[in-house]
């Protein structure tokens, strides 16, 4: 159902069982998938917004990135299957350098969050209500960042990690483990986390070892990686790629 008063896009693109609620404005090239809701008095614009997704009053998705180096090229946002926008989120699209602004699969981005331009969100990810992801930033699948957290451009979170509430991330965070402070610094592994989503024993005491190798065992970072790779672990394997591919370097503990 589609109220009276939405405006939308002649080029917009609409699938079946869709909602829009009220004051709505869907700008140019939107492609809205089938089951999702989108409520009253949103703004979208450039988007692909995936199957049963639903995003809540006052969001604005697709608006030209916070980047004084636009210039207007043709961007877009893409937002995963069954992702929950809640009320007043900012989701700016692309720039040249990536093109597109990606969240994923079965995410929550909570009140009041920014994630902006060329940002890759993976899936099952949650942003904490006033959290502010500056651009270019890569977070990994179930990654959860609680509420009032700040990531500097440029950097990257791993896969199932937890950033406590007010965190300032400034450098890389390694997969599984938490993070806290400003400036961030690593708090211990993701117990909890790693519990809940079932990894066997046998996983996490692989995790606990490549922790105490990196950051307890005194081995300089080339020392402790080259140990590390000796793992046939999949989940040391996450973490020394991910080390690998790191630019700005990665958290420690304090």
């Amino acid at each position: 159902m589609i109220h009276q008063t939405a405006v939308i896009d002649k080029s917009v693109i609409i699938e079946e069982n869709v909602e829009i609620g009220p004051y709505t404005i869907i700008g140019p090239e939107t492609i809205v998938k089938s089951g999702t809701k989108i409520h009253g008095q949103s703004v979208i614009e450039y988007a692909e917004i995936g199957i049963n997704c639903e995003i809540f009053n006052f969001s604005s998705i697709g608006k030209r990135p916070q980047d004084l180096k636009y210039q207007g090229e043709k961007t877009n946002v893409i937002i995963g299957d069954g992702t929950t926008v809640r009320e007043c989120v900012t989701l700016n699209r692309g720039t040249v350098a990536a093109g597109q602004t990606i969240v994923g699969k079965n995410c929550l981005l909570m009140a009041c969050s920014h994630i902006a331009h060329d940002c890759i969100i993976g899936d099952n990810v949650i942003v904490g209500y006033s959290t502010g992801i500056a651009g270019h930033v890569e977070i990994d699948d179930y990654a959860i960042l609680s509420a009032g957290v700040g990531v500097h451009q440029f950097c990257k979170i791993g896969k199932s990690v937890i950033v406590g509430a007010g965190a300032m991330i400034n450098m890389d965070v390694i997969p599984y483990v938490m993070a806290q402070g400003d400036r961030a610094v690593l708090a211990g592994l993701n117990l909890v986390g790693l519990k809940r989503k079932k990894m066997k024993l046998s996983e996490i005491e692989d995790i606990k070892s490549a922790y105490r190798i990196l950051f307890m065992s005194k081995l300089i970072l080339e020392e402790a990686m080259a140990k590390l790779e000796e793992s046939t672990s999949s989940c040391v394997k996450d973490i020394t790629n991910f080390i690998k591919n790191s630019q700005r370097g990665i958290t420690r503990p304090k």
